[in-house]
Formats: structure tokens, C-alpha cells, sequence
């Protein structure tokens, strides 16, 4: 079976190419303002905008090739995404999802996106009622992701649904890279539907941002503010070895009852691969999903904790300014 969560999300740049300005305009206006959009009215400013993102992607994903790569000669995987985060701020223009009307003067859309052979986001076409058979054959072979007919009742309605699903769906690069870093019993575990849906509804609401790991089992995320948080996964049938973790981290004999009674978890493992100060933090713990398999508790990273300040995406979205057409 399939993982269906991601294992490594992020943010990206959605970039809409359409001669109508008006739409486009529109388009600005509706979108959430969470979302890092860019607005093109010409094929020539969209293509000078693209013409490196492959290479961007090629050096991103190497660089995360490089974490799980130090990550096998023993170097922690949990600081190696800290300051991963610290030091690429660029990542979110990376283009994530392109959105090309079909009609164009001078050329189709198709056209548009075929030049982007080598560029691994996703793709979606906006259509007219007359092109609608040309995009069903483009899904069908693959050339593009999803299609959106203009004259669909509510538009923006079902095209901001589209982009969401995108921006939810799994890339399987990425996805694969990632897997590596998991045991198999950890990958049967979210693969349980009820799990998988618990965290996909988890990281929606709190997170814009984040990693899953093996080694400490759980996931590191951001929110748009910047602030770090664990969410630590533990399997039931494990809760007595990790009281007695807790119990040689030097944790007093209450505390060591509550995990071991499933009450709270013990971040062990991420004290001692922060290098944190103080007692081991325990919080409390709640079950993941329907099937009783895993238990789950937050742990929320405060700036001192992290090896480098993180730029949040906040701050970013603050830095582009308003939403504009590029009209060149």
C-alpha cells in the first residue's frame, strides 16, 4: 500500500499565465492570502521566469538527498532539518503549481507547458468549452495534472479546490527520498487510513510546513509565524520501553507512570539530538487515529531551542507585496 501523506510539504509559489488581465486581477484578489501567487499575462515573462526552476528543483532535492546521506553515516536527521530551514528561505519560490489558459494569441497552452518537460510541479490547464477535448487528452497522456473549463459553475471555487488538492499531494521524489529514512513498521503505520487522515487534518490546520521522520519517530513542523513544533509518535506496544527510557534520562518515578500509562510521552530522543537543556520535557498524550496503534504529543521548539533562527513564511509572503500582473 501506498503512503498518501506527505512526508516532506512545504509551500510553494502557484503561477497563473493568461492574457486576460482582468481575470487575472480577479484571480489576485480571491486567492487566500496564505498563498504565494505570481501573475503572468505574457508567455515571455512566464518562460523567463521558469527557465531555471528545474535547476532549482535539481539543487534542492540534492541538498535533501545530502541530509539522508549524512543521516546514514550518523548524523541525526532532526538538526539537519532545523538548519535546512534556517539557511533556504528560497525554497518558497520554488514553483510549485502552474495554472495556463489554453487560448492564447501566438500560442496554446499546451504549447506553454510542454517547454517544461524537466520541471517536476504540477501542472493544470484552463480550458474553454471548445478545448475541453484537448484537455481530457492531455490528462490522459500525462502531459498535464488537472484541467479546469472556464464556463464550470463557480469557478474559483473548484479551481481553489484543485490547487489545494495539488499542494496536498504527495511528490513522489520527495516522497521516496524520504521513505528512506522510515523503519517499514513505521510505514505501515501511516499507512493506516485513520492515521494517515489524522495527520493530513493535523498539519493542515497548524502547520505550513514539514518533515517526516524515523529517528525519533514523528514529525517536525513550522507554522507561518516561524514557530517550530515536534509531534512525537509513539506506538502503544512501545509506551513501556520508552518509560523506561524516561526513567534512565532521569525522569521521577510519577512521570515515568504517566508514560508508561499512556498518559503523557517522553521527548528522549529529541533531547539528546538537540542537545537540550533542563529535564527531558514530557506533554500530554492523545491517541492518533481510530485504531489504537499510535499515541501522539506535542512538544513546542521556542527560538533559544533551535540551532539558527528560522525566516518564517510569514515574513516572506510580508516581503513580496501586493499582488500584481506582470505584464512583460
Amino acid at each position: 500500500m501506498a503512503l498518501t501523506i506527505s512526508l516532506f510539504h512545504r509551500p510553494g509559489s502557484v503561477l497563473f499565465l493568461d492574457d486576460d488581465t482582468d481575470y487575472l486581477e480577479m484571480l489576485g484578489m480571491v486567492i487566500p492570502a496564505h498563498w504565494q501567487v505570481e501573475l503572468y499575462s505574457r508567455p515571455s515573462g512566464f518562460a523567463a521566469r521558469m527557465q531555471n526552476e528545474p535547476a532549482r528543483w535539481e539543487a534542492d532535492a540534492m541538498a535533501q538527498l545530502q541530509m539522508i546521506e549524512r543521516w546514514r553515516q550518523g548524523q541525526p536527521l532532526l538538526p539537519q532539518v532545523l538548519r535546512y530551514w534556517a539557511i533556504s528561505a528560497s525554497r518558497y519560490e520554488l514553483a510549485q503549481i502552474c495554472v495556463v489558459d489554453y487560448a492564447m494569441p501566438g500560442t496554446d497552452g499546451l504549447k506553454v507547458l510542454n517547454t517544461l518537460l524537466d520541471w517536476p510541479g504540477s501542472r493544470v490547464l484552463l480550458t474553454g468549452q471548445a478545448d475541453e477535448q484537448i484537455a481530457i487528452q492531455a490528462f490522459n497522456n500525462g502531459l498535464i495534472d488537472q484541467f479546469v473549463p472556464k464556463q464550470t459553475t463557480d469557478i474559483t471555487r473548484h479551481l481553489l479546490g484543485v490547487l489545494r488538492k495539488l499542494s496536498q499531494t504527495p511528490h513522489p521524489r520527495l516522497n521516496t527520498l524520504w521513505r528512506a529514512a522510515l523503519r517499514p513498521a513505521q510505514q505501515s503505520m501511516l499507512q493506516i487510513p485513520s492515521v494517515a487522515q489524522a495527520l493530513r487534518t493535523y498539519t493542515e490546520q497548524h502547520w505550513v510546513e514539514y518533515v517526516v521522520l524515523g529517528e525519533p519517530f514523528g514529525l517536525i513542523g513550522l507554522d507561518a509565524a516561524g514557530q517550530c513544533h515536534w509531534l512525537q509518535l509513539e506506538p502503544t506496544a512501545s509506551l513501556p520501553d520508552l518509560a523506561e527510557l524516561a526513567g534512565s534520562a532521569g525522569l521521577g518515578f510519577d512521570a515515568v507512570r504517566a508514560v508508561q500509562s499512556g498518559q503523557r510521552l517522553a521527548a528522549v530522543e529529541l533531547h539528546q539530538q538537540m542537545g537540550l537543556r533542563g529535564p527531558v520535557r514530557t506533554a500530554p498524550a492523545f491517541p492518533l487515529g481510530d485504531d489504537g496503534v499510535l499515541s501522539a504529543a506535542v512538544f513546542t521548539l521556542q527560538p533559544a531551542d533551535l540551532p539558527q533562527p528560522i525566516y518564517a513564511y510569514r515574513h516572506f509572503l510580508e516581503a513580496q507585496g501586493g499582488r500584481s500582473v506582470q505584464d512583460t
